[in-house]
């Protein structure tokens, strides 16, 4: 078992899969099994990556971070030498 802090410790998995389970998939019924799979693909893609606030990207998207993070390095000016 690995123990808190350690580099196999699971929190981040299981706080998304507690996200998904109780954002997305409780309560909801799908004809076919691709149906649920696009459904949950949707949720990833869709709004866990592009809109869904993460506290550790300061209660940013990861789409917004990345545009800052980008825009940031892209705007810094080279050091002469």
């Amino acid at each position: 078992m690995s123990r808190k802090g350690n580099c196999w410790d699971n929190a981040p998995t299981e706080s998304f899969f507690n996200s998904l389970k109780n954002e997305r998939v409780h309560g909801t019924r799908h004809e076919t099994r691709d149906a649920a799979q696009a459904d949950v693909f949707e949720y990833i893609a869709v709004f866990y990556n592009r809109r869904r606030r993460h506290s550790s990207l300061g209660y940013w998207s990861p789409t917004r971070f990345l545009q800052d993070w980008s825009n940031k390095h892209d705007n810094q000016q080279p050091k002469a030498a």
